[in-house]
């Protein structure tokens, strides 16, 4: 067993009110620059949707992720021989109009105009080129518009629904869509870091942050395109390709990241996830019906004593193991199982989850509203287990509460939602308290870096 400590983080779909505050406070963090400004290293996407970039979850077009091939996993993207031919034109790298051409206005002449009969406007001009531009596309260009032909029925997870299903979801009585934040996942076999010629993009061993070295960078953008979530961004000013760092810098002075911070509907949740770094490879190559469960079997118990035992032996620090004890990831993830993996199928096990979102799947009526099919091609890797029991023991969890608040619903049925669901009250009430009532405290629990002490060692070195 090599146990090893990974910062991961839960997004709960439904409280996200699709307010791009999130977005908003990242971009006005990092990537408010020359070269940057078409990068969102956080965005919030409509579901059902085309996404940003436009269809990115369309792996046929932008080959990003792993593909098993016997009992070997090999990068869709490149690969030993294609690697240098790759440099001079990749075929699967996304252009500037899969993402969007950024723009700004031309505010001065609202100020400068001379006197005419007619208002002033301030026209849109590109921010790479200068020059006046229509804008036809955006980072969040189809918010709003989920049940659009236009853009909803373009989204690559309908594929898995039925002809009839797909006219129901988009019948006007039936209209729904939920909000998708997505940011990088961290995850714990990146597509990005393998496919690095360079070696710029790794891992840091304390808690699992995805960094790329922007001296070491020669800007081949092969993370771009490995990147099955297209998470990783080149920048044209610099040359240099960046991505989301987690807020590091915040995360080390024990703050939450901005967008954390930032959200409005207290929607995210921090925290330390223990795993078995033995059983990465075997989980990423699991069968495509068993992924979260695979993924699953890698998170380890803080509170066992074996595994305490052997993370002292693998040098996790007790303030880490502690973080472990109270991390609200864990107990959405390995404890209630009410969190998923984005898109688990792309074999980079993510360390980003989502609670799905109960709302959108059952009206007031108890009759679904979206396929649970939609949501398994989300979140299930092809399984509609763990979406299923996700979904089940947050009915449970409203039904008991509208139980003991509202009274229309009886004990009886409170009773069997939380049997079909394997929760039991005290379970369903510990869920509404951390999804309802948990303070920044509870949402965000960031151990102790211990950042002086690698300056101290750098100071010593220097001597």
């Amino acid at each position: 067993m090599d146990v090893r400590a990974q910062l991961s983080m839960v997004f709960h779909l439904d409280k996200c009110l699709g307010c791009h505050t999130c977005s908003v406070a990242c971009k006005n963090v990092w990537t408010d620059r020359r070269g940057a400004e078409y990068m969102w290293w956080n965005n919030v996407e409509t579901k059902p949707g085309t996404g940003f970039p436009t269809q990115w979850e369309d792996q046929d077009a932008y080959r990003g992720g792993w593909e098993r091939t016997g009992d070997s996993l090999q990068l869709r993207s490149t690969g030993r021989a294609r690697v240098v031919a790759n440099i001079f034109h990749h075929p699967h790298l996304p252009t500037i109009d899969d993402y969007y051409e950024p723009w700004t206005y031309e505010y001065e002449r609202l100020f400068t105009a001379p006197q005419q009969d007619d208002q002033p406007t301030a026209r849109p001009i590109s921010l790479i080129t200068g020059k006046p531009m229509v804008p036809e596309a955006g980072p969040n260009w189809d918010d709003d518009l989920g049940g659009s032909p236009v853009y909803a029925e373009h989204d690559p997870n309908l594929a898995a629904l039925t002809e009839i299903e797909r006219r129901e979801l988009f019948a006007i009585e039936r209209l729904v869509f939920f909000y998708l934040p997505r940011t990088c996942n961290h995850c714990l076999n990146p597509a990005c870091v393998a496919a690095c010629p360079s070696g710029a993009i790794y891992k840091r061993g304390e808690d699992g942050i995805v960094l790329i070295d922007q001296s070491r960078c020669r800007g081949w953008r092969s993370c771009v395109a490995a990147c099955p979530y297209k998470k990783s961004f080149y920048n044209w000013a610099s040359g240099k390709s960046e991505k989301c760092i987690l807020c590091f810098p915040r995360i080390e002075s024990g703050q939450a990241p901005a967008c954390f911070h930032a959200c409005p509907g207290r929607v995210r949740y921090l925290g330390v996830l223990l795993y078995d770094a033995d059983r990465i490879r075997p989980a990423a190559s699991a069968n495509a019906g068993s992924l979260v469960d695979a993924q699953r079997s890698m998170l380890l118990d803080p509170f066992d004593p074996a595994v305490i035992a052997e993370a002292a032996r693998c040098g996790i620090a007790p303030s880490t193991l502690d973080a472990a004890r109270r991390s609200p990831v864990d107990r959405f993830v390995r404890q209630w199982k009410l969190a998923l993996p984005l898109h688990p199928e792309f074999r980079t096990v993510p360390m980003l989850f989502y609670v799905p979102p109960l709302s959108p799947s059952v009206a007031h009526d108890g009759e679904a509203r979206v396929s649970v099919k939609y949501l398994t091609s989300l979140f299930g890797g092809g399984d509609e287990a763990p979406v299923r029991y996700a979904l089940r023991k947050e009915a449970a969890v409203r039904a008991s509460r509208r139980a003991a608040t509202v009274g229309d619903v009886d004990r009886a049925t409170v009773d069997r939602l939380l049997s079909d669901a394997e929760c039991s009250d005290a379970e369903a009430d510990a869920i509404y308290r951390m999804t309802t009532l948990a303070t920044a405290g509870d949402r965000f629990v960031v151990p102790p870096t211990f950042r002086e002490q690698a300056v101290e060692m750098l100071h010593e070195g220097g001597r």
